[in-house]
């Protein structure tokens, strides 16, 4: 396990509750993230794939960072998501999360232009690094799922050897073990914080030597993943990893923002947490019920909703 990772252990990458006329309900999304961060979460990775965030508005976006630091919400426990495809965008989201006193930002890469160049992704991150100037770290988001723009090895050395100590790391949402390792064994030595996508990987990354994961099924089993990251080198945490891969089946049984959503309305008994902006759906019946039988089924146990 790395040690002294500026977000080490389990970061939830946190849902966004809409009020019925589908405007950002931050009362209720500040309860969630006291709730994580009381429940296992060592950091709140707000704004990304999970947050609904290329669903927002540049303002809204910048709402949500200053609306959870008005709410007490510690700055120093969040990586918000600030990539987007234009460069100013990306810069302007950044800084703020930057003014507020977030170590960190988690970039996707310019995702509209499909098979960007090495050099034209290497002249991008150049921009939006020195224009936002410091006091911030970036982490690389490599999610080529979505993006449809991985992240090379040979990319993010570039970047390290151009800007060493400002690209602190990488969320690896691939699925790919093989590649998570990929970056942990080529990068790692050097500090660089390799964070996994998917909880069924925690425990074999934390052993090669990764810094944590910032997930989505952290939104619901934070604690069991905590108790990974405490416990990864012995029979406990084995037995953890078991329940931990069991909820992130779960989860993935159905789509993924829906179903943590409806996860927890029925952990809180607010419906509220139903509402999700169109082109989501919320799950049907069906959809649901299989939902609920997979994840009870994992043995995990839920602590109180806030």
């Amino acid at each position: 396990m790395m040690k002294n990772a500026l977000f080490g252990g389990i970061n939830a990458a946190v849902l966004t509750p809409y009020h019925a006329d589908l405007s950002i309900d931050l009362d209720r999304m500040a309860g969630h993230a006291r709730w994580l961060l009381g429940n296992g979460c060592n950091g709140l990775a707000i704004l990304g794939t999970t947050s609904e965030a290329n669903s927002l508005g540049l303002d809204e976006r910048i709402a949500v960072m200053e609306g959870l630091v008005e709410r007490g919400l510690p700055a120093a426990k969040m990586m918000p998501g600030t990539g987007t495809t234009a460069i100013p965008d990306t810069v302007k989201l950044t800084k703020k999360a930057a003014s507020l006193g977030c170590p960190g930002a988690l970039l996707l890469p310019p995702f509209y232009y499909k098979n960007p160049s090495e050099d034209g992704l290497f002249a991008y991150f150049s921009e939006v690094i020195q224009r936002v100037g410091g006091g911030i770290a970036f982490y690389l988001y490599h999610f080529p799922a979505q993006s449809a723009v991985p992240f090379s090895v040979d990319l993010i050395a570039r970047l390290l050897k151009a800007y060493p100590g400002t690209v602190r790391g990488i969320k690896d949402s691939s699925g790919d073990f093989a590649n998570s390792s990929a970056y942990v064994k080529h990068f790692a030595q050097d500090g660089f914080e390799v964070y996994c996508g998917a909880d069924n990987l925690l425990q074999d990354m934390l052993k090669l030597g990764g810094a944590g994961c910032i997930t989505a099924a952290a939104n619901m089993n934070s604690a069991i993943g905590a108790e990974v990251y405490a416990q990864y080198d012995n029979a406990r945490g084995d037995a953890a990893q078991v329940i931990l891969s069991a909820t992130r089946k779960a989860v993935s049984s159905v789509p993924l923002i829906p179903g943590l959503k409806a996860l927890k309305a029925r952990h809180t008994g607010d419906k509220g947490w139903l509402t999700i902006r169109p082109p989501h759906e919320v799950l049907t019946a069906e959809q649901e019920a299989k939902l609920f039988a997979m994840f009870d089924a994992s043995g995990i146990t839920l602590a109180k909703a806030a």
